[in-house]
């Protein structure tokens, strides 16, 4: 497309710079980087980018800790023309290698720590491969993010508003992760929405421990860009708890987002010694908050939890709490740029207060899925996104999420399809069959657990299985627990029976 879009990120980033000038925006271990340092960075390495090569449409893959050249780096590549491609850096080289193949990704930014997995990832491949920092900057094959920041500044690459601003890869049922294609103004519009929830607080001061590739992190960082009044965010590398209260304590934190794992982990620690009194708000979403926990999280910190939902497929936000607008057990009102409607099984709209499947358009439904209209086809139908999730909406239009259609897990904020882990199994020689469904869990929100049959004659424990899988899958995927059974549960017609599943492994109340 010709010209620069209105709703084109790296624009947005332009504005928000021109609107807020130059102050000190982000502090990261120890010190301050100012918005005027980011812009500029964020120039010279889009410069860098195209003297790479790097072309309008390339997928550039964002691989990093939590750093400030995570920031620097998405509004680079915007500003070359090419196409954010955040990977969570808990990856397995299997995975990272089938998104690096799928995507057809040109180059990829990582830290030092990472390096490694990513080398080995795209051994065989034309990807360049440029590291933060100077541990690692002198790999043979690599480029130093330095050389990237030497080049010139450069204008904005124009890119449409229905022009591919991120390629985000989330778990599928088939065992391999499907690329979800977010547009520029998509994503603008999700972003918006965010901002409009901050602007009914008053805090400017913001604490960061989501992983910033993740759909969760860019959104905050995208809805930072439309603020009218500065914001001040400090910047974890990767959530700890103990830190975390450090540093509210040090920067007079007032608000953070948070999953609601980690709420539980913060309220696990004897916080009584810090002073945490500027806190006023958390952002929770990526899983379900439970009542009881949230309850108990306002009245110990004396702050208002602000519940959302969303999914990778709508630009990672549909809805959302404000201060105003707020009730116990919902996910708020959806966003302005966000159509909701619960539908039943032939696609009709149900009443207020009956249950749903929860669908959504607007101009934050993605563009597809990356090289599969087939499935996208059957997850946007008239241009309603089907998110698979069970919800229902009342008379004053709260959304409340229900259950899910689809049998996801959601340990610690992060999504678990339990076929990839029961693929991983059957890799096993011993496994016949398995099944896999999450089980509450007080740290994770849920856990991921398993359940197996063997072979006739052959043999395996429990602990074997484990561990095979954990050599196999992401951190976060791994079953916790395996049970060996006789034969994993089957419904009348030959289907997993995931019901009689949880009731195997039910732990005691």
């Amino acid at each position: 497309m010709s010209g620069v879009g209105e709703h084109n990120l790296a624009l947005l980033a332009e504005r928000s710079f021109e609107r807020l000038g130059d102050f000190e925006q982000l502090f990261f271990e120890g010190r301050w980087h100012t918005s005027g340092e980011i812009h500029d960075r964020a120039g010279r390495v889009a410069g860098g980018l195209r003297e790479l090569g790097i072309e309008p449409g390339d997928r550039v893959v964002v691989m990093m800790m939590n750093t400030p050249e995570v920031f620097i780096s998405y509004r680079a590549i915007w500003r070359a023309g090419a196409v954010v491609t955040p990977v969570i850096f808990l990856q397995t080289e299997p995975e990272l290698r089938h998104i690096l193949e799928n995507s057809g990704a040109k180059a990829a930014i990582v830290t030092p720590e990472l390096l490694p997995l990513m080398a080995t990832a795209a051994e065989g491949s034309d990807l360049t491969i440029a590291v933060v920092g100077e541990e690692g900057a002198g790999t043979p094959g690599t480029t130093p993010y330095g050389e990237l920041e030497a080049a010139d500044p450069v204008d904005i690459e124009p890119r449409g508003d229905d022009d591919l601003a991120a390629l985000l890869y989330t778990g599928g049922t088939t065992g391999r992760a499907k690329g979800v294609m977010l547009s520029h103004r998509g994503l603008w519009e999700s972003g918006r929405g965010i901002d409009s929830v901050a602007r009914t607080m008053t805090a400017t001061r913001s604490l960061l421990p989501l992983p910033l590739s993740h759909a969760y992190g860019l959104i905050v960082a995208i809805g930072g860009m439309h603020a009218e009044r500065r914001q001040v965010s400090v910047l974890q590398r990767w959530f700890d708890p103990q830190g975390w209260l450090e540093l509210v304590q040090e920067h007079r934190i007032e608000s953070s987002p948070v999953v609601p794992s980690m709420l539980q982990m913060i309220l696990s620690l004897p916080h009584a010694d810090y002073d945490l009194s500027s806190l006023q708000s958390f952002g929770s979403g990526g899983a379900p908050l439970l009542p009881a926990v949230r309850e108990e999280v306002e009245k110990t910190f004396g702050v208002t939890i602000l519940e959302g939902y969303g999914c990778t497929e709508a630009s990672a936000v549909i809805s959302a709490s404000t201060v105003t607008e707020n009730r116990l057990g919902s996910v708020g009102k959806p966003l302005p740029h966000a159509e909701v409607a619960i539908l039943d099984p032939s696609g009709t709209p149900v009443p207020a207060g009956e249950d749903g499947e929860i669908c959504v358009r607007g101009p934050g439904v993605m563009l597809g899925y990356w090289k599969d209209p087939a499935q996208t086809a059957r997850t946007v139908v008239d241009g309603w996104l089907h998110t698979g999730d069970v919800g229902r909406l009342d008379e004053d239009g709260y959304l409340y999420v229900v259950d899910r259609v689809k049998d996801l897990i959601i340990r610690g904020g992060f999504n678990v399809f339990p076929r990839d882990v029961e693929d991983a199994l059957l890799e096993h020689g011993a496994v016949a069959s398995a099944a896999v469904v999450g089980v509450p869990d007080e740290k994770s929100g849920e856990e991921v657990v398993a359940v197996v049959s063997l072979h006739p004659g052959a043999a395996a424990t429990a602990e074997e299985l484990v561990e095979f899988a954990r050599a196999r899958l992401a951190k976060y995927k791994y079953p916790r627990e395996v049970h060996i059974v006789d034969a994993v549960p089957l419904t009348s017609v030959g289907k997993t029976d995931r019901k009689a599943v949880r009731t195997l492994v039910r732990r005691p109340s």
